[in-house]
C-alpha cells in the first residue's frame, strides 16, 4: 500500500497504467446495471472513475451507489488512457473506495440550470463546477504569465498601499474609510506610487486590488478588481504601446499552451485567440471619432468612449486596437500633453476585440513641475496630499510612463465569457457584498 502514489488529475498522464490514490469530491455519477461511473474532482481537474460491482463488497457498492453529490472520498485504482473518456482523456478503474464525508443535505447546486443571481448567492459552491474551475485556472495562468513577462524583462515588483490619502482618478469614485482620527480612501490605482518607485528602480510594477465607487451596472464593471500596473523611467508613448502588445501576446500564447482543456471546457473559439499576434493596429482618437460618427454614434470631440463606441471601433478587428492621443479634457490630471499638440495627451487605450472593450489604459505622465501643479489646480485637487508626488518633478524628473491592465476584463475576453463577475473568485458590485 505504501508504494502506491497519490496522483492529481492535472498530472494524471504521468501515471498511465499505474495504480494510484485519488482524493477528491463527487461531482456526478451514473450507473448501468453492475457498472458505476463516478466523476471525481480534486481541485486540479475532473476525471471519470469506473467501478464494477464485483470489485467491492455489497455494502460498499450500495453506499457508493447512493452517495450524494459533493461527498468526499478517496479511491484506489488503475489509470487508463482513453480518448473517449470525458474531461481529460483518461479514466481510472476503481479497486477500492474510502468515503471521507457523506453529504446529508440536498446540495443547493444540483446538476441543473440556475439563474445568475442564485449562482452568485452560492458563489462559494458555484466555484466547484467545471466552467468556473476552468475560468479560475485561466485567471491563474494569466497572472503567472504576466509575472513571468515582467520578471524576464528585469522589472521589480513593488507593492503599492491600499489605503491612500487622496484620489488618483476621479474624486467621485472613492471609498472613504475611517483612519484613526482622520480619513483615508481605498486605492483606485497604484500608479502614483509606481512613478516614485520607477524614479528609484527604473522598471517596476505592482499587482493588487483597486476600488472604484462609481455606480456602474455594466457587464464590465466591478467595485473591487485587480490590476497590473508597470511604470518605467525614460519611456515614451511608442515604447508603451510596444510593451503592452508584447505582454498581451505573451499572455494569450501562455494560456493557449497551458490551459487548452480549460478553453475547450468553456467552448472558446481557439482560432480567435490564435490570431493574436504582433503588431496590433493603431489609430488616433481623431480617427476613431470620425469612424464612430460615420457609424451613427453621437460622440463629440472631447468625449470619452462608451461601451457601444468601443464595440463599433473593434467590430472588424481580429486583434486588440490601440487608440492614442485622447483629448486632455477627458483624461486624468497626470497625463502628459503631446508637445506637438497640447490639446491631446500622450495617452493610449487598448480595446479588446469581440466587443470586450478597454482592457488597458496608459500613457506618459507629466514630468514638468509647473504643469503638474497647474493640472492639480484645474482639477480642484488639494495640493498637500500630492506634495510627495510633486517632489518627483523637482529631483531628477525624466520622461516616464506606464499602464494599467484590468485582470478581470482580460480574463473575460480570453475566456470568451459575458460578465466580469465570473472572472473573480468573489465579485463585489454595487449590489453585492456577499458571499
Amino acid at each position: 500500500m505504501d508504494e502506491i502514489k497519490t496522483a492529481t488529475i492535472s498530472k494524471i498522464n504521468e501515471y498511465k497504467d499505474q495504480e494510484v490514490f485519488l482524493k477528491g469530491w463527487l461531482y456526478n455519477k451514473r450507473h448501468s446495471g453492475k457498472l458505476l461511473f463516478l466523476i471525481l474532482r480534486d481541485g486540479t481537474g475532473f476525471i471519470q472513475c469506473v467501478l464494477f460491482k464485483k470489485d467491492v463488497e455489497e455494502a460498499l457498492w450500495e453506499e457508493i451507489l447512493h452517495l450524494p453529490q459533493e461527498s468526499a472520498f478517496v479511491i484506489k485504482g488503475m489509470v487508463r488512457e482513453d480518448s473517449r473518456a470525458p474531461y481529460c482523456g483518461y479514466e481510472v478503474g476503481i479497486k477500492d473506495v474510502q468515503i471521507i464525508h457523506k453529504v446529508t443535505e440536498e446540495y443547493p447546486l444540483g446538476l441543473k440550470e440556475h439563474g445568475p443571481e442564485f449562482l452568485m448567492d452560492n458563489r462559494h459552491l458555484w466555484l466547484r463546477t467545471p466552467s468556473q474551475h476552468s475560468i479560475m485556472r485561466i485567471r491563474h495562468e494569466i497572472i503567472r504569465a504576466i509575472r513571468q513577462f515582467f520578471d524576464e524583462r528585469d522589472f521589480i515588483l513593488v507593492d503599492a498601499p491600499v489605503l491612500t490619502p487622496t484620489a488618483c482618478e476621479g474624486t467621485t469614485s472613492l471609498f472613504e474609510v475611517n483612519y484613526f482620527d482622520d480619513k483615508a480612501y481605498l486605492t483606485q490605482s497604484g500608479q502614483l506610487y509606481m512613478e516614485a518607485a520607477a524614479m528609484a528602480l527604473g522598471k517596476v510594477y505592482c499587482f493588487g486590488p483597486a476600488f472604484r465607487a462609481e455606480k456602474s451596472k455594466t457587464r464590465r464593471h466591478l467595485t473591487e478588481f485587480w490590476m497590473i500596473e508597470p511604470e518605467i523611467a525614460y519611456f515614451g508613448l511608442e515604447d508603451n504601446m510596444q510593451l503592452q502588445e508584447e505582454m498581451i501576446v505573451h499572455i494569450v500564447q501562455s494560456v493557449l499552451k497551458n490551459c487548452l482543456n480549460e478553453l475547450k471546457e468553456l467552448n472558446r473559439d481557439l482560432s480567435k485567440l490564435e490570431r493574436i499576434t504582433l503588431p496590433f493596429p493603431r489609430m488616433s482618437y481623431d480617427e476613431a471619432v470620425e469612424i464612430l460618427k460615420k457609424n451613427g454614434s453621437e460622440i463629440q470631440w472631447g468625449g470619452d468612449f462608451g461601451a457601444p463606441d468601443e464595440t463599433i471601433l473593434t467590430k472588424d478587428m481580429e486583434k486588440p486596437l490601440f487608440v492614442h492621443r485622447f483629448p486632455v479634457v477627458c483624461k486624468a490630471f497626470y497625463m502628459k500633453p503631446d508637445p506637438d499638440r497640447p490639446d491631446v495627451t500622450l495617452g493610449v487605450d487598448m480595446l479588446a476585440p469581440e466587443g470586450y472593450g478597454e482592457i488597458i489604459g496608459g500613457g506618459q505622465r507629466i514630468d514638468d513641475y509647473d504643469l503638474l501643479l497647474q493640472r492639480l489646480e484645474e482639477h480642484k485637487l488639494p495640493r498637500e496630499p500630492f506634495e510627495w508626488y510633486l517632489d518627483l518633478r523637482k529631483y531628477g524628473s525624466v520622461p516616464h510612463g506606464g499602464f494599467g491592465l484590468g485582470i478581470e476584463r482580460c480574463v473575460a475576453w480570453i475566456c470568451g465569457i459575458e460578465h466580469v463577475r465570473e472572472t473573480i473568485p468573489f465579485a463585489r458590485t454595487i449590489y453585492r457584498l456577499t458571499p
